[in-house]
């Protein structure tokens, strides 16, 4: 019976591992009407980039602010937190927000206000963007990506005094461990700043453009010396790097996944780093147990036909042994799944921002020849909506 036990819990670990989210639509401009569960936060966050894609605005509009106040909070339970060591990461807890898609939200809303023409609702929504990155939630911490975005579209809006504030930001960076701007991003956002100050006309007509897809988030078990617990988490494809230029810039998202690659650390989130290492054993234990009903199996299989003899006994051997074999080797996955970090995060997402005054972002010295996935920003907005 016990092993019967170990078998299903077995299988039960190895139904826990996370898939993929594949979000299909079936009209351009129904796609969350059609499709949307707000049980499956990441599914819903997938669906607001591809309506986004579509300038669908007016579903933007109406569904982005729920997303923003459903997903921001970390409802904690204890009996959850303390059930959730003997499980997969994440397995019994809802997704949270981490600070830079709270902001990455705003911006696609202020981008989709700005298209129809809501010039003051999208001022609103990059003060929004303002404090998302500063609330000192359960994610917290700002990005480069978002401040540079907050800017420009800042300048777009007729704000210098708002824009300033943002490039400042980047050019004389605080001493956070989760920000970190890159020197040429620095120099790049000083001259900004000295620009806005001599109130230099006419402004630049900036473009932006999300290009690429962000990266599958990979892991590694390294016991000593990682960084991160006993993680060492990786972009598939890397990064591509900055590029700086005269008409403007490419700034990857690398800071995005910075965010997640940290998400167990003790300085982060404490909780988080110690129930990784509180599951670490669990996962061994998880781990023998297929590993020993394997062994039983081969060992019991053979003596078992040892003992009843006939010619009938060395096949009944040789597929006790074979059916052992693989049992054992299911432990490394069971262990795997058992310590594996949450890594979930909102996947529709852009590798890296292009930002350039051309009126052609193919002339950009920067733009990094890759698919768009987001504009957002264009230079002369749409009409309102009609009421």
């Amino acid at each position: 019976m016990w092993r019967w036990v170990g078998v299903v819990l077995s299988l039960f670990i190895l139904g826990c591992q996370m898939r993929e989210v594949q979000p299909t639509f079936k009209d351009e401009c129904g796609i969350l009407r059609s499709n949307v569960d707000w049980s499956n936060r990441i599914k819903v966050l997938n669906l607001l980039s591809l309506a986004f894609s579509q300038k669908c605005d007016a579903a933007i509009i109406e569904y982005t602010e729920e997303a923003q106040s459903g997903f921001r909070d970390k409802t904690f339970s204890f009996s959850r937190e303390m059930a959730g060591v003997f499980l997969s990461d994440g397995v019994l807890t809802e997704y949270v927000l981490e600070s830079y898609e709270r902001a990455y939200l705003s911006v696609l809303l202020a981008a989709s206000y700005l298209r129809t023409g809501h010039v003051e609702d999208a001022k609103v929504e990059l003060r929004r963007l303002d404090h998302e990155l500063f609330a000192p939630l359960y994610n917290f911490g700002e990005d480069p990506v978002n401040l540079v975005l907050s800017a420009v579209l800042w300048e777009v809006l007729g704000e210098p005094g708002d824009a300033r504030t943002d490039w400042f930001r980047l050019a004389e960076p605080t001493s956070s461990f989760l920000l970190h701007v890159p020197p040429a991003l620095q120099s790049f956002a000083q001259k900004q700043v000295v620009r806005l100050d001599q109130g230099a006309r006419p402004t630049p007509q900036w473009e932006i453009y999300g290009v690429g897809r962000f990266p599958e988030v990979d892991w590694d078990f390294k016991l000593f010396g990682a960084p991160n617990g006993y993680f060492v988490i990786h972009p598939k494809p890397p990064f591509q790097e900055l590029c700086i230029s005269e008409t403007g810039l490419r700034l990857s998202t690398e800071s995005w996944f910075a965010k997640i690659a940290h998400r167990h650390d003790h300085a982060y989130h404490p909780l988080l780093n110690i129930q990784s290492w509180i599951r670490l054993p669990v996962g061994v234990v998880y781990g023998l147990v297929p590993f020993s009903l394997g062994v039983g199996v081969a060992v019991g299989g053979c003596a078992g036909a040892a003992s009843l003899g006939g010619r009938g006994s060395g096949d009944l051997c040789a597929l006790s042994i074979l059916g052992g074999t693989q049992l054992m080797q299911v432990a490394p996955t069971v262990f795997q799944n058992t310590v594996r970090p949450d890594l979930r995060h909102w996947e529709l997402l852009p590798a890296a921002i292009v930002v350039t005054q051309e009126s052609d972002v193919g002339s950009e010295p920067c733009d990094s020849h890759q698919a768009r996935l987001h504009h957002l920003v264009t230079r002369v907005p749409a009409p309102p909506l009609s009421s």
